[in-house]
């Protein structure tokens, strides 16, 4: 009874196996789009070993990196505890990861640290776990300190020295030395047991000639400790004498015992040992014995593996590099002298950790598909297995209706968003456990192309070609491929389509070329892509040279003619033995051959040329032999290079048969080149008189071939030669042979059956070749029936390559053949092929279509499907036609475009979700059903209202102005309001290179389009984000920062087209620029070239403008910049202005001159003298007043004269300019060079006096204004009236 149960449940569980149907799992491409948007669980990528010993020297690195999509946060648990990193001033985590680094610059001891670690990572979608770490510090200690007393041993005794190494962490490595740091040699009588023990089988008296010191070596800190050396004292019941010793006899003649072997390791005649699989097996027998005993190994009940068994320390090793279960079993090893013999018997048993029969790998679903996670583990003994999710038993976890765990599988029923976890599969024994983790990811995701939407894809003709149309979505699209926009899916015959969506066709023709559009479709949508194949001819050179030998001095052609396809621009290049040849005036390229004269030895060698298109390339290659100057000699003859084999001659046809013929030929000569082979070339009269045509190509050492022909050919051969140099010319041909007729041999290809109209179906293929006919009246036997119908095979017999079958059914499936037959009878048939007669419009339209879930952008649709027999035609789509009737924002005129969206689906009722609307809009919709032709009626209209969303970014955000210390920004409301707008945010934050100031928030009325910023500091750099805002928050950000610094360049602004009219001591200056008006202020920068001074002059008016107070006959170099954005500068520009006049009589050598400078001479020392004798009487000067009374004396005169209004000067030293039409200054004028030219009238008495200043930069400190007061103007009758356009400026 138990038994007839469990054979029902095994019934009951295969019946609903085979009614789950389980999904693919979808495998996520990497593709930078698709993850970024995919969010995903965490994976664990990298992590440190389980067994983790570190170096109590350095830092310690425990390692963690996961990745995931939020990006993962780390935690850690130590020794099954939350570890706290923030509390350990030692303990860091690195940034973007779990890795800790635990540093000892401040103290600590490593060794606290000890313990098992394991790390979390951790997201929205689940938590993943690293294996749990065990972190050791890696130890050597010291050896013991002992005294050790001499051994004393018998010779011919054995002895085993203890070597007893301290536990270091890992073990150290031992080796035996002496007090002399010499290595003890190891022999078959003296060798190092696995335990580091030194083994004697016997003692020797030369034995202790040295000591033996055990050392052992520690990885981690490389160093070598060493024990206290043993000494030995080998009694001998004889004299010893060490010159007696000798390799054959090592006890000098001196009788020693014999004693038959023992085990000095292991002890007893058995052991056991115990080892784990994919370890390292060493099994150890040493023996003692005189004479020295060899050792043997066996296994009970079967042979050493000799692949994997290793014998080591001279036989008394067995090492097996990495065990498996097989290795199990008993192993023996034998000792024997000629005295005796002893075994030893090692019972090994084969252990195992877990390891990996099946890892659970993670899984990628879609909503309401079916998966499995398995886990499936072998060891020994049989390894537990534990299911965690997100870290967590889930025995522990909330129920999920979805998900069912059986043993080592966990499976998965239609599963729903959110339910993306981490899973666990920890498989343990007492050995050792793994740990994996898995995610089972529920993507939702529309299906798209990871190629750009277009391609253009040119091929060589009758080249095997790929189309690759990579896609995307979950659930997985189904791909399709269609030519041109029409007809069924491409699939079968010339096409196949592989499962990543690749699209080959197997030879592709010029009847091949178009465009290719691939559709995947799935319920969310569909994507498509076009690819446009273009089938070109090939490159190919039609004309080349062969192999030439020429005289020196003469000139050599080389041909290189070339045929392509005329869209395909070709390259030909010309090398020399594989090296770019140089062309000059020897070395010509004329059009499609290469030239060279005046042949010296130098152009000796192989020459190629080669033609390439963007898609193939051909080449050829001639050899090129210089030869010196012909000699009468025949003698020379001999010394000749090889050249090209002359052609065979006595063509002749024998053993006539209905498909063959012998041909016979006498080779030419070769020409010191051995002929290598023989090509035999036809040429027949009827389909294509006159063109040769290769038929095959024979060794080189044969000249009597038995040729395969075609039936129903009148043909003639010729021969051509080959060797190392080139081909010969072809031989004379030969007479002609015709095979007699046969039935047709070759299938036509490319069978197809397709409708044109909805009541035919057009059969067509590809004629067989001339010389596939076989015979005279070829024409075709077409069959074809109804598929499943049972019906007779109707047909037709026709010379064309195409039969149209009217008055079909519409859209019914038949089924095709065809053969050749000529008048000696038919050929085989075809294999059978499905047709389709012609589609019709579909007579149903989808009902009871209908949208659910209306969102902001988002819809989804349900329709019932039609009756598969109205679609009347490969059913391609339910194609959804929709359209935005209005926006519900007041005065807002929509775009009424109908758009289109296909569903790919089978079901009863299906659905598919409807997304890029635009919210707060009314739209309708309505939908056909469409095959490769048609579209069927529409089905009722829906109307639908998406709701109020959040709108569009501004239409534009601008900075429209700048003046010094404000910002003025403009902006308009988005195209799409997507809403009523409530009005505007603005964001703005200070920008101090990679650092933000303190946000600050500015809200707006919707009415409000523009906003003006005071600036604190002129210097401050702001960053601006603006959006809009609805009820339902505010909408795209519209990001702008407001250029500040002088070395900033504004996107599109310059300065250019400087020109000079230099004067003597001014100048006008014109430039061009394109800053707004009144928005920018210019600074002329003057460079004097003599000594590099630099002087500025700021302008706050458009150009031109004058410039005085330069120095006359000086050269300048001047630069207009932008005062606010000084990097915008024209390119320096360099004049000279002219020279001042000067009258070319000298004065100083007149005699009028010379008279008058000696009268006021005298006067002036008359006056001193009368000053000098009003002092001394007490006059009016008193002390030093008398010089200065007398210059005042001198300019009493102009003392009351009124000051010309350019000399005045405003309270800080700056002047004022008339706008004068390219007049200089009068009066007072202040030059270049710093330099006061003083008039008669002195400033100085009057208290304006002071040179005009120049700030820390040399930029003018003053002030100028165009408009001049009406009184100053009119106090100074001789100046002219002020102009707009030009201004004069003084500089000081």
């Amino acid at each position: 009874m138990l038994r007839q149960g469990r054979h029902a449940a095994l019934t009951l569980m295969s019946l609903l196996l085979l009614l789950w149907h389980e999904a693919m799992p979808i495998e996520v491409p990497q593709d930078a789009k698709i993850l970024q948007d995919l969010k995903q669980p965490p994976t664990i990528v990298k992590q440190s070993v389980k067994d983790y010993i570190v170096d109590p020297r350095d830092n310690i690195i425990i390692e963690c990196e996961a990745k995931g999509n939020p990006v993962p946060m780390f935690s850690w648990r130590r020794n099954g505890k939350f570890f706290n990193i923030g509390k350990d001033p030692r303990v860091s985590m690195r940034k973007r990861s779990g890795t800790l680094e635990i540093g000892f610059r401040s103290g600590g001891r490593p060794e606290d640290y000890e313990g098992e670690y394991q790390c979390f990572a951790t997201n929205d979608f689940g938590v993943a776990l690293s294996s749990k770490i065990l972190l050791r510090v890696s130890k050597a200690p010291l050896w013991p300190k002992e005294v050790l007393e001499p051994v004393v041993v018998t010779e011919g005794s054995p002895l085993v020295l203890p070597c007893n190494p301290p536990p270091g962490l890992p073990p150290p490595f031992t080796f035996w030395m002496n007090s002399m740091m010499i290595p003890i040699p190891h022999d078959k009588r003296v060798s190092m047991g696995l335990n580091g023990d030194l083994y004697f089988s016997n003692v020797i008296a030369q034995d202790a000639q040295t000591d033996y010191s055990c050392n052992a070596r520690f990885l981690f800190t490389q160093t070598i400790q060493q024990k206290n050396p043993f000494t030995l004292k080998v009694q001998t019941k004889e004299l010893y004498n060490d010159t007696s010793y000798n390799a054959t006899d090592p006890y000098g003649g001196r009788k020693v015992a014999e004693t038959m072997p023992t085990f000095l390791s292991p002890s007893g005649s058995e052991s056991s040992k115990m080892v784990l699989r994919d370890e390292r097996l060493l099994l150890e027998c040493i023996a003692a014995g005189l004479p020295t005993p060899t050792i043997k190994w066996f296994k009970k009940g079967g042979d050493l593996p000799v692949q994997k068994v290793k014998f080591e320390n001279f036989n008394k090793t067995l090492k097996i590099v990495s065990v498996s279960e097989e290795d199990a079993g008993e192993y023996v090893c034998m000792a024997n002298n000629h005295v005796g013999s002893i075994r030893h018997s090692i019972i090994v048993q084969v252990k195992a950790a877990p390891y990996w029969l099946d890892k659970p790998t993670d899984l990628v679903l879609a909503p309401d598909e079916n998966g499995r996670l398995v886990c499936r583990a072998n060891g020994n003994p049989k390894p537990n297995i534990q299911w965690l999710i997100n870290g967590q038993p889930i025995n522990s976890s909330l129920p999920n209706p979805s998900r069912q765990v059986l043993g080592d599988t966990i499976i998965f029923r239609s599963v729903q968003m959110g339910s993306s976890a981490v899973y666990q599969c920890n498989a343990s024994n007492q050995h050792g456990y793994l740990l994996a983790n898995a995610f089972v990811s529920v993507l939702d995701m529309a299906p798209r192309m990871l190629d750009p939407k277009t391609r253009l894809i040119k091929v060589v003709e009758n080249n095997r070609t790929f189309l690759d149309c990579p896609f995307f979505g979950s659930p997985l699209p189904e791909l399709r491929w269609f030519k041109n926009g029409q007809g069924s899916g491409l699939d079968g015959g010339q096409y196949r389509v592989y499962i990543n969506g690749t699209l080959e066709i197997k030879q592709a023709r010029a009847e091949d070329a178009g465009t290719y559009t691939c559709v995947a479709n799935s319920i969310l949508g569909s994507a498509n892509k076009q690819v446009h194949l273009e089938v070109k001819e090939p490159t190919r050179i039609v004309q080349a040279s062969g192999h030439q030998s020429v005289i020196k001095g003469s000139t050599v052609h080389l041909e290189c003619k070339v045929k392509s396809d005329p869209s395909l621009p070709v390259t030909v290049t010309w090398t020399k033995d594989d090296k770019p040849l140089y062309l000059g005036w020897r070395l010509k390229k004329d059009g499609e051959s290469l030239t060279i004269n005046n042949v010296n030895e130098g152009d000796e060698g192989t020459y190629a040329c080669t033609v390439k298109s963007e898609i193939d390339q051909d080449s050829s290659s001639a050899r090129l032999t210089v030869l010196e100057e012909v000699s009468h000699n025949p003698s020379i003859s001999s010394a000749l290079p090889p050249g090209p084999p002359d052609p065979p001659i006595d063509l002749d046809l024998s053993d006539p048969a209905a498909r063959s013929v012998r041909l016979t030929w006498i080779p030419g000569n070769d020409h010191r080149s051995p002929i290598t082979e023989f090509l035999v070339q036809f040429e027949e009269n009827r389909w294509e008189p006159g063109r040769w045509q290769n038929l095959s190509t024979y060794p080189g050492d044969l000249n009597s071939v038995v040729l395969q022909l075609a039936p129903f050919v009148n043909y003639q051969f010729r021969v051509i030669a080959i060797n190392s140099v080139g081909q010969s010319q072809p031989s004379r041909p030969s007479l002609r042979y015709k095979t007699s007729g046969a039935a047709p041999d070759a299938i036509p290809k490319g069978l197809r059956g397709w409708g044109s109209k909805k009541d035919n179906m057009e059969i067509t293929w590809e004629p067989l070749l001339d010389l596939e006919r076989n015979g005279p009246n070829l024409h075709y036997n077409v069959f074809w029936r109804q598929k499943d119908t049972g019906e007779e095979w109707s047909n037709v017999t026709t010379l064309e390559s195409k039969h149209i079958v009217s008055n079909t059914d519409t859209y019914v499936p038949y089924e095709i053949k065809i053969q050749a037959r000529n008048d000696f009878g038919s050929g085989p048939e075809s294999n059978v092929v499905n047709g389709f007669s012609g589609e019709d419009n579909p007579t149903d339209a989808p009902t009871e279509l209908r949208v659910s879930k209306v969102n902001r952008t988002k819809v989804n649709v349900h329709w019932k499907s039609v009756d598969p027999s109205s679609v009347q035609g490969e059913f391609k789509e339910y194609r959804l036609y929709y359209w935005r009737e209005s926006s519900l924002v007041p005065g807002l005129v929509v775009s009424k475009e109908k758009k289109t969206k296909g569903f790919y689906s089978t079901l009863a009722e299906p659905s598919g979700i409807l997304s890029d609307l635009v919210p707060y809009s009314e739209y309708k919709m309505l939908m056909v059903v469409a095959n490769s032709r048609f579209e069927g009626p529409p089905s009722n209209t829906v109307e639908f209202t998406t709701k109020e969303g959040v709108p569009d970014a501004p239409r534009f955000f601008r900075i429209s102005r700048r003046s010094f210390d404000t910002i003025h920004l403009e902006w308009d409301k988005p195209l799409e309001p997507n809403g009523i707008l409530t009005g505007y945010q603005l964001k703005y934050q200070t920008v101090n290179g990679s650092r933000l100031g303190r946000p600050q928030l500015e809200m707006f009325p919707p009415n409000v389009t523009d906003f003006t910023l005071r600036l604190l500091d002129r210097s401050t750099r702001y960053r601006f984000y603006l959006s809009a805002r609805t009820q339902e928050g505010a909408g795209g950000v519209f990001a702008e920062e407001s250029p500040h610094f002088t070395n900033e360049v504004a996107p599109g602004r310059k300065i250019w087209d400087v020109t000079v009219e230099p004067n003597s001591n001014y100048t006008n200056i014109n430039w061009r620029h394109n800053f707004p008006a009144g928005s920018s202020e210019f600074v002329l920068e003057f460079t004097l070239d003599s000594n590099k001074t630099v002087k500025v002059v700021p302008v706050n008016q458009q150009p031109p403008i004058a410039v005085a107070d330069l120095i006359a006959g000086a050269k300048y170099h001047l630069r207009v910049y932008s005062h606010e954005l000084n990097s915008i500068s024209s390119q320096p520009f360099t004049f000279e202005t002219k020279a001042a006049y000067i009258d070319q009589v000298d004065i100083a050598t007149q005699g009028w001159f010379i008279g008058l400078m000696c009268a006021i001479a005298l006067i002036i020392l008359i006056l001193l003298i009368v000053c000098f004798i009003k002092r001394s009487r007490g006059g009016k000067y008193p002390g030093g007043g008398c010089v200065t009374g007398l210059t005042k004396c001198l300019v009493r005169d102009k003392k009351d004269l009124p000051l010309d209004p350019v000399d005045q000067k405003d309270q800080d030293g700056s002047f004022d300019y008339h706008d004068e039409d390219n007049k200089p200054l009068q009066g007072s004028q202040t030059s270049l060079d710093g330099n006061v030219k003083e008039s008669d009238d002195s400033l100085v008495d009057y208290g304006e006096g002071g040179d005009g200043q120049f700030n820390e930069d040399g930029s003018f400190i003053g002030q100028y204004t165009v408009k001049k007061d009406k009184d100053e103007t009119e106090g100074n009758e001789s100046s002219e009236a002020t102009s707009p356009v030009n201004a004069i400026y003084s500089l000081a």
